[in-house]
């Protein structure tokens, strides 16, 4: 078979990136060649490729479950927001311009081209392309500058599917409004709708699929339940829980342990790994009072650097952290706040700011992003799994290596994103955290590779139990059926 599809949603966090895993999964379980595609993505969750190219980490996952290597041309333009009103293009997995929402446009025109010619190279190497829009298609104001939804539709003929959660309510009117605000040759596109995250009996939504139908000529291709346990790479940090209930414990106690909320904060997987292990209650906090109580204190990455340290500040979690008697592990722009000095004329431009001063390091942000995956070790346990995106270099005057880091008593710092994604290597990690706490916490033994395989095999079983498939696949091959009907009353007229 040959073919694409994009899957598009009503809202951001509707199920779009989980979707088209699962599409992709699927597709590789019947013996396609399958790959994904966002032609642009705003997300501070990153992931790097083999070549040192940086993507949305939510490609990468979905390149995992697609079964292939993740690669620039999946996720050609990423917007990484360093504020309310800029960011950072990377571009082909580069940095290539600093941007605010009108100087963007400048640019459009570019990026879209550049986004459509990645899109028909993977068409030519792949059988098929499941493609994932952004926010909806019905933000009417971009339309204009659109290179993610109905521009990439209009530009590729793809059909499209509009995916809505269910779960915060008015689903139908969500699918109906996102169609009725599209020009009528956007909605030639449109080709079937989906429902996501639906707890209940499906019978129950029959008269309003009924209705949706009748309304707007296109079918529903089916309703995916809530599913628990996914914690999949969300691109999102405000779909971030709280609190996740923790696997259960195989010791007598729980490891506690508190991941500062950064405003900006970047690379949340990083502790995805941690949530997998046997006892471990992983909390995000945005108060002093939550530290208190952790056996380890996590200071993860950042966007801002600078700006997230005097967030810190201001909410006395500096204080906390200096009079905290447990762990503290900093990643990437936590680890550059532990250390004596910031000095940042890139990314925030305000020269030299002193830092937590718990470890003998000293940061200067240089123009050029470094970009790898580097590999080493730790007291003898290997770590495969990291990757490295930061624009400052850092400088140690002593303390003992921890993953090209350092680290001074039971605070430790590296650069080294992904890190804990290596068993090995968490579990010793983890075992001198409880050590140090006086815990009784004992490792699990299923490897986190195997914990994110399955996450990907569920997405796969939701879309082969729960999708009008044969529709998927004809779809795919014969693109939009012809004569939908245009649902008024349009998109409106400037």
């Amino acid at each position: 078979m040959k073919g694409s599809l994009l899957v598009a949603g009503t809202t951001s966090d509707a199920g779009k990136s989980v979707l088209t895993a699962g599409l992709c999964r699927w597709l590789a379980r019947q013996g396609v060649k399958v790959a994904p595609f966002k032609a642009q993505n705003m997300s501070l969750n990153s992931a790097v490729t083999v070549d040192g190219a940086e993507i949305g980490r939510a490609q990468a996952m979905q390149a995992a479950a697609a079964g292939v290597e993740p690669e620039a041309a999946m996720n050609p333009v990423l917007l990484k927001p360093g504020s309310d009103r800029t960011s950072q293009v990377v571009l082909l997995g580069k940095p290539y311009a600093d941007v605010t929402a009108t100087s963007y446009r400048e640019h459009a025109a570019v990026l879209s081209a550049i986004a459509v010619d990645c899109l028909f190279d993977l068409q030519d190497r792949f059988d098929v392309v499941i493609c994932e829009g952004a926010g909806s298609p019905a933000e009417i104001n971009l339309r204009a500058t659109d290179i993610a939804n109905m521009g990439l539709a209009r530009a590729a003929s793809l059909p499209v599917l509009v995916v809505g959660d269910i779960n915060p309510g008015g689903v139908f009117a969500a699918l109906f409004g996102t169609l009725a605000l599209l020009s009528r040759e956007d909605q030639a596109l449109i080709s079937g709708f989906v429902i996501n995250k639906f707890r209940g009996d499906p019978a129950l939504l029959e008269p309003g699929l009924r209705m949706l139908e009748s309304l707007t000529g296109r079918r529903t291709l089916g309703v995916l339940p809530w599913a628990e346990g996914l914690e999949l790479d969300a691109e999102d940090s405000l779909g971030l829980s709280a609190r996740v209930a923790p696997v259960p414990a195989l010791g007598r106690d729980v490891l506690r342990v508190s991941v500062v909320r950064l405003p900006r904060l970047s690379n949340w997987t990083d502790i995805d790994a941690l949530r997998s292990e046997p006892g471990v209650l992983v909390r995000f906090a945005e108060t002093a009072e939550e530290l208190a109580d952790a056996d380890l204190v996590v200071l993860p990455g950042t966007r801002q650097t600078v700006a997230d340290l005097a967030w810190l500040r201001a909410r006395g979690m500096d204080t906390a952290l200096l009079r905290h008697e447990g762990s503290v592990l900093g990643i990437c722009g936590g680890f550059q706040m532990l250390g004596t000095s910031i000095t940042d004329h890139v990314e925030s431009g305000t020269g030299s700011v002193e830092g937590l001063g718990l470890l003998p390091v000293t940061t200067t942000f240089g123009a050029d992003k470094v970009l790898g995956r580097p590999v080493g070790a730790w007291r003898g346990h290997e770590v495969t799994t990291a990757y490295e995106i930061h624009h400052g270099r850092l400088t140690a005057s002593s303390g003992e290596e921890f993953l090209d880091g350092v680290r001074v008593g039971a605070v430790s710092g590296t650069v080294w994103h992904g890190a804990l994604e290596s068993d090995g290597f968490r579990r010793a990690y983890l075992a001198e955290v409880a050590a140090l706490a006086g815990r009784d916490w004992v490792p699990g033994e299923r490897p986190f590779a195997a914990v994110r395989q399955a996450r990907l095999d569920l997405l796969g079983d939701l879309v082969a139990d729960h999708l009008d498939t044969d529709l998927v696949l004809r779809l795919i091959e014969d693109g939009p059926p012809v004569g939908l009907p245009f649902v008024p009353p349009g998109a409106p007229r400037a």
